[in-house]
């Protein structure tokens, strides 16, 4: 079975330069920057919308901030996802990712799971830990989960995911950690509503559980709720997620240690622009994992389809840069403009190390520039350019090359320099050529139920 799902990294729809360095970036004033992310900001929501129309099962986006550059823009997936949700009901809304060290834990919890209520249980949460300096001291610092420090980064991102959990699944808890005590132990509690709700025998916990109690203290503060030695042990995060125990997580890998700990933790895996040459290798690498941890899931159950299984949305996914050469379309001069956006995106990414993700297997040799530019992702078939049957045979091959059983692909139709209406007629023309033979290459398409939420009519 087949599941198809788009990307969306926010590419700006302003024109792509060459400048006299020989890098591509955006062409145009940071004052245009700003406009143009208001207009990719409506079109996200527009193509969110629009995927589910044309069948897709899934809409991912990311977490970027501060781009000038032109390359990526999406400061608050779960806001931009909520207007989707309130527009549709079956497509699926994830992210790649929320970058968690960048968040306040308990703050990102009711966010997601306020999508996932909004949305009728449609969240498919996403979480990273950020690599790009720029987002990552500037969000990170308050915290001390900057990038600054590796492990230190890493052991943030381990407890925020823990709370996360926490938040999520638990009536009432408290939390003593590394970089959190949730609630603070200084917290100073005795309001009156607090005592008496704790105190009816079907509140659910004991008043004991949620305070410590003491006598007055009139040095506590200017209140009655202040005045007192009775401190807060626990509190309850509202609202908790429509899905149980909690929705399906998601995290982008690009090491064996994050392919594994994702596969411990029951996490499924997003491979951004894997080569086929590396694919088999990195989901091998995560099954075998999962295998000798007993096959973690957050529903028990038990071991799920190589690479993917639609029944259980269970596995490995990867995405392609797509572009179609609709009708009426000259290959050479279109080619050559989907060349240049291309090369905006990899002039930005390589100099992070991404070029190493072009090679074949471990043999980094394979990829002695480290610029790797469009060519290159062409050649690799990272990008898939062409009429809808080489769409189809390049994609079955990532297919054969992962060892798929059931298949899931994120097609990335957005990049620099084309207007929202292009990359719409990119996902209308994907849709009505391309993946009817896809569905029947994999044995049917699924089709996701209805879930998302009534909210009646208002006079």
């Amino acid at each position: 079975m087949l599941e198809l799902g788009i990307f969306h990294n926010g590419a700006s729809d302003l024109k792509t330069v060459t400048t006299p360095d020989s890098v591509t970036v955006t062409d145009g004033s940071v004052v245009d920057a700003h406009e143009a992310y208001q207009r990719i900001l409506i079109n996200q929501v527009r193509q969110g919308i629009l995927a589910e129309r044309l069948g897709y099962n899934y809409f991912f986006m990311t977490e970027h901030h501060f781009q000038p550059e032109g390359i990526e823009f999406s400061p608050n997936p779960l806001i931009a996802q909520s207007a989707i949700a309130s527009r549709t009901n079956r497509i699926r809304l994830g992210q790649a990712a929320n970058i968690i060290t960048w968040w306040h834990p308990i703050r990102i919890a009711e966010q997601a799971a306020m999508l996932d209520v909004i949305s009728g249980g449609r969240l498919e949460f996403g979480i990273g830990r950020g690599y790009q300096p720029r987002e990552a001291e500037t969000f990170g610092w308050p915290f001390g989960s900057t990038i600054q420090d590796q492990e230190r980064n890493r052991a943030y991102y381990q407890e925020a995911y823990d709370l996360i959990i926490k938040a999520w699944t638990e009536p009432s808890f408290s939390h003593h950690g590394q970089f959190f005590t949730i609630p603070p132990v200084y917290t100073r509690w005795n309001h009156p509503s607090t005592l008496a709700y704790f105190k009816m025998p079907h509140a659910g916990r004991r008043l004991e559980e949620i305070v410590n109690l003491g006598g007055p203290d009139p040095y506590g503060g200017a209140n009655p709720v202040t005045q007192t030695s009775t401190t807060l042990r626990e509190l309850s995060v509202f609202p908790q997620p429509l899905q149980k125990p909690y929705p399906q997580m998601w995290e982008p890998l690009t090491t064996e240690r994050s392919i594994r700990w994702a596969a411990r933790h029951g996490i499924n895996g997003y491979f951004v622009v894997e080569p086929n040459g590396r694919l088999r290798k990195n989901i091998d690498m995560y099954y075998s994992e999962a295998a000798q941890k007993g096959w973690p899931d957050r529903l028990n159950r038990g071991q799920f389809k190589y690479g993917w299984d639609c029944a259980r949305r269970r596995g490995i996914i990867t995405a392609r840069f797509v572009h179609l050469l609709l009708p009426g379309m000259d290959r050479k001069k279109e080619l050559e403009r989907y060349r240049m956006a291309l090369a905006a995106q990899w002039d930005y990414y390589a100099p992070f190390g991404f070029g190493l993700i072009l090679a074949d297997g471990d043999d980094v040799s394979s990829n002695p520039d480290p610029m790797a530019g469009a060519d290159r992702i062409l050649a690799k078939e990272v990008a898939i350019f062409g009429h809808p049957s080489d769409a189809v045979e390049q994609i079955m091959r990532i297919k054969q090359a992962g060892g798929y059983e059931d298949f899931i692909l994120n097609a990335w139709f957005e990049t620099n320099g084309f207007e929202g209406r292009e990359v719409e007629d990119q996902m209308q023309y994907f849709a009505e050529e391309v993946r009817p033979l896809l569905a029947r290459e994999c044995g049917g398409q699924v089709e996701n139920p209805v879930l998302g939420q009534d909210f009646g009519s208002i006079a």
